[in-house]
């Protein structure tokens, strides 16, 4: 009977420590800051004309690389 009662005593630890892992690693994330955020140093430094320019450049080399390499045919 002790050896049943330790084998259930290991199951739930395992159980419990799978479940707490499971809640930190669904709050991290909420935690992080946004890949797409500005920081907040930057942040003051546009003023409002600067914050509404639109950032997105088509003609840009990167984009156009993108572009490039995801023809779909």
């Amino acid at each position: 009977m002790s050896e049943q009662g330790t084998e259930k005593s290991i199951r739930r630890g395992f159980l419990k420590a799978l479940g707490l892992g499971t809640a930190a690693a669904a709050a991290t994330p909420a935690l992080a800051q946004r890949a797409d955020s500005v920081p907040s140093r930057d942040a003051r430094k546009e003023n409002e004309q600067q914050r509404l320019a639109a950032r997105y450049k088509a003609d840009s080399a990167h984009v156009q690389a993108f572009y490039r390499t995801n023809r779909y045919e």
